[in-house]
């Protein structure tokens, strides 16, 4: 799948700093970093953008491209900094991200249609979040709707169901992927994206990278499009890569109910094997799940 690399993002303190300062050095290294790692993409999260929102996007883009060809990701809820950057990428960029919001379809959407670019496009709506498969379903139908009668084709378009956190709500995991899993039915032709370190968000650092993975892995199974993830984790870019196929396998035979003996099994294939358990849904997340 594509890796949309997430490093580039305004709530980090090098990010933010680098910004502020117009400092460009900070940015390129994550650029080139991300660029040498594996990434398809380059996402440049600018959050809300409220100072200088045309400016700000513009020196980021230009200090970005100036030392990779990727194309760009412009990630930012103000429609006046996301134009700003469309307007300047050289190659096709990625409108992340519009919804099913009012503002969002109103000033978003025709965005997309005017520079011609792909779109990711959220489950959100005015009433917030679609707590299940089938509202996040009815959600996605009427805003995917409303794109294509702006002339957006469903080959142009992204399509994100929000990823809560595991430590924050277990079900919802189980919700995600199984939207996922039946989306290309529902709507053909559509491609598919995730906010992938969402499932970590609120665990201990050292367990995040391998809920990214093993969630990753899992997506991947039901033909996942792409991933806003850490293209510097060496891991996750070389099971996207298809070279541990050893833990692949036993993800998708945990995945298939299938009683796997532990005692036969290496210390990191343990892990793994227990993480896809918690993804499932069959123990019961808590900070220490690796170690029972």
């Amino acid at each position: 799948m594509f890796i949309i690399g997430e490093s580039i993002h305004i709530i980090s303190k090098v990010v933010s700093q680098a910004v502020k300062e117009r400092n460009p050095k900070p940015i390129q290294e994550l650029a080139i970093a991300q660029t040498k790692a594996g990434a398809d993409y380059i996402d440049l999260n600018l959050g809300p953008a409220r100072k200088n929102p045309e400016e700000t996007v513009q020196w980021l883009v230009k200090t970005v491209e100036e030392v990779t060809n990727l194309p760009l990701s412009i990630d930012t809820l103000n429609p006046v900094a996301m134009e700003a950057g469309l307007s300047i990428c050289k190659k096709r960029p990625l409108l992340n991200s519009a919804s099913g919001r009012t503002d969002s379809k109103e000033r978003m959407l025709p965005l997309a249609k005017k520079y011609n670019t792909d779109l990711v496009l959220s489950v959100l709506t005015d009433r917030g979040c679609p707590p299940d498969v089938e509202s996040r379903i009815e959600s996605i139908m009427e805003t995917v709707a409303y794109a294509n009668e702006l002339g957006i084709p469903n080959e142009d378009i992204w399509i994100d169901p929000i990823l809560l956190p595991v430590s924050a709500d277990q079900k919802q995991v189980g919700e995600a992927l199984e939207f996922m899993k039946i989306l290309p039915d529902i709507l053909p032709g559509i491609k598919s994206t995730i906010g992938l370190s969402n499932i970590s968000n609120g665990t201990p650092e050292e367990l995040r990278g391998i809920l990214n993975r093993t969630y990753m892995v899992m997506l991947g199974r039901y033909g996942q499009h792409s991933v806003i993830a850490d293209a510097l984790d060496k891991e996750l870019i070389s099971l996207n890569k298809g070279e541990m196929p050893e833990i692949t396998s036993l993800i998708y035979r945990v995945m298939d109910g299938e009683e796997v003996d532990l005692s036969s099994l290496s210390q990191k294939e343990r892990d793994y094997l227990k993480t896809t358990k918690v993804l499932k849904g069959e123990t019961l997340y808590s900070h220490s799940w690796l170690e029972v």
